[in-house]
């Protein structure tokens, strides 16, 4: 098969093997998957991969890794012992972990490890049991893009906002929009974006249920959430979801925080950071940082995509084959691009 393959630090598009589906493992042709902010921070960040204790990731330089994580594909082979829940043609996505004897010796993340390679491929193998099927009524490209908006519910469910609790969301791109489409399914109001760029503040107030767009660049966040308080009369603490992992930037908003301020850090840091200890209880605040999104925000998602209560297309900006995928990572890691790049790796289908 076709993929892109990292190697050595470098990403080339060419051949190599088929995967095999092992034991209880279903083979997929893939029909879209999603370029994901994560699969840059895995090919910067070797020495996350390398070292890695819950062996779920490894990075190798001398062996082939496909990258990809969010996908959707078609069902066209079985390995031994699967079951006739998934008969051949069947569209079927999965929580990207390919599980090892069957979960009994954990998993490894699906495009994060040589023995689990991913969707930037014509093929990927999957494991049935937490496969699922996907019904007619969501495209490819929606249902590509379940992993990444389960982010979002997995945040916003946590924080379990209560009347007179107004979210700041911090960053519109993939990550932010998912935030703010949680709250917004929840029918929460107002929710606050912070973006520099206008036209992701645009898309999380126009397609995605955000109320009160900031510019930072302009005002501080924090003040808008202050001003909005005082004229909406609500006085719970400001919740905060970090979603752009700037180095600093979590400091600058224990900083900028009100009292009992609680900030759930979905930006993703694979860097080294300092917080001022001092700083952040004066203030008060509660922070949050990964863990999810559990199985229950993923499927969730799923269902909310299927059934038409949620629609993440608008956020995707660009399609590209697999040729162009190299390219594509380049904008994500420099943030030029749009907020989500589909890959079709066999091309365009119906």
């Amino acid at each position: 098969m076709r993929a892109v393959v990292l190697r050595q630090g470098a990403l080339t598009v060419r051949e190599i093997p088929d995967p095999a589906p092992g034991p209880g493992e279903l083979l997929l042709r893939v029909l879209s998957t999603a370029i994901c902010a994560s699969d840059v921070h895995f090919m910067d960040h070797p020495e996350l991969g390398l070292n890695d204790p819950t062996g779920r990731s490894l990075y190798d330089v001398e062996q082939d890794t496909v990258l990809g994580h969010e996908f959707v594909g078609e069902v066209i082979g079985h390995g031994p012992g699967c079951t006739d829940q998934f008969p051949l043609g069947t569209r079927v996505t999965s929580i990207p972990l390919r599980l090892i004897n069957g979960g009994a010796d954990g998993g490894h993340i699906i495009g994060q490890h040589p023995d689990s390679q991913g969707s930037f491929a014509e093929l990927v193998v999957v494991t049935e049991a937490i496969a699922r099927a996907v019904g007619p009524d969501a495209s490819d490209d929606a249902v590509a893009l379940t992993d990444a908006f389960a982010v979002g519910e997995f945040y916003v469910r946590s924080a379990r906002l209560e009347p007179g609790e107004i979210p700041i969301v911090i960053g519109a791109g993939a990550i932010g929009l998912s935030a703010v489409a949680a709250l917004a399914r929840r029918g929460i109001e107002p929710i606050i974006v912070s973006d520099y760029q206008a036209d992701r503040r645009a898309l999380a107030c126009m397609e995605f249920g955000a109320h009160i767009a900031v510019d930072p660049a302009e005002q501080a966040p924090m003040d808008v959430w202050r001003k909005v308080r005082a004229e909406r009369n609500l006085w719970g603490p400001a919740v905060v979801f970090e979603c752009v992992g700037a180095s600093g930037l979590i400091q600058k908003i224990v900083e900028d925080a009100d009292m009992g301020t609680r900030i759930y850090c979905a930006g993703g840091w694979y860097t080294g950071d300092s917080l001022d200890i001092t700083t952040a209880t004066r203030q008060g605040v509660t922070l949050q940082f990964g863990g999810g999104p559990w199985p229950q925000d993923w499927y969730g998602t799923l269902d909310a995509i299927a059934a038409g209560d949620l629609d993440p297309t608008p956020s995707i900006g660009m399609v590209v084959p697999l040729d162009e995928v190299p390219d594509a990572l380049d904008l994500a890691r420099r943030s030029a691009g749009p907020a989500r790049i589909i890959v079709h790796p066999n091309g365009d289908h119906a």
